[in-house]
């Protein structure tokens, strides 16, 4: 039994991998971000009227995934991070900065540097994911993903989580102590 178990298991891992497909990603952030001080997060829930362009399941669960396996905690008292994101469906001009790699800026972590701006003009279909420091109340890092082959398709299940993927990947930061204490979530004592 196990020796027809081992190939199809390994198709279905082969599988999974082929239907991920990187999409193009530009990312920016701030130069007073705390990047390697952040420990808990959670999911910014549009206040009033709801925005359809901001609420998605499939977008929702697959950044906890991805934030999660990166050591950070989902909290709803006083996260550290609070994570955003909106659906473009429409083409947009989208201001974003040209700076140097975030791990390489991160060594250094000059804050006097200056922010090169630049357009970018997206295509149909685009995800932003903007994330804030609850305690600074600003945004730190964004990053936006289109396809250069057509658009997102925000009905499609693999494309969000694609997208998501795509852009999370740009954010290599583990949660502050989560390497240190072996890959165990550290309980949070000072919010």
């Amino acid at each position: 039994m196990s020796k027809l178990f081992a190939p199809l298991l390994l198709c279905v891992l082969l599988a999974s991998c082929l239907g991920y497909k990187e999409l193009p990603v530009e990312y920016d952030y701030s130069y007073k971000g705390n990047f390697k001080k952040y420990r808990t997060f959670d999911i910014m829930k549009p206040a009033g009227v709801s925005d359809s362009t901001m609420v998605n399941d499939v977008i929702e669960k697959s950044i906890i995934a991805r934030m999660k396996f990166l050591g950070y905690r989902q909290v709803t008292n006083k996260p550290h991070l609070i994570i955003g994101f909106k659906m473009f469906n429409d083409s947009l001009k989208f201001n974003g900065y040209n700076q140097p790699d975030i791990e390489e800026w991160a060594k250094s972590q000059k804050d006097d540097l200056n922010y090169d701006p630049q357009k970018f003009s997206m295509k149909t279909g685009t995800l932003l994911i903007q994330l804030y420091d609850r305690r600074q109340n600003r945004s730190i890092w964004q990053g936006y993903a289109t396809t250069m082959y057509g658009n997102i398709d925000f009905n499609n299940s693999r494309h969000l989580r694609n997208a998501v993927i795509s852009i999370l990947d740009k954010y290599r930061f583990w949660a502050e102590g989560f390497i240190e204490n072996g890959g165990a979530i550290a309980e949070e004592k000072d919010l």
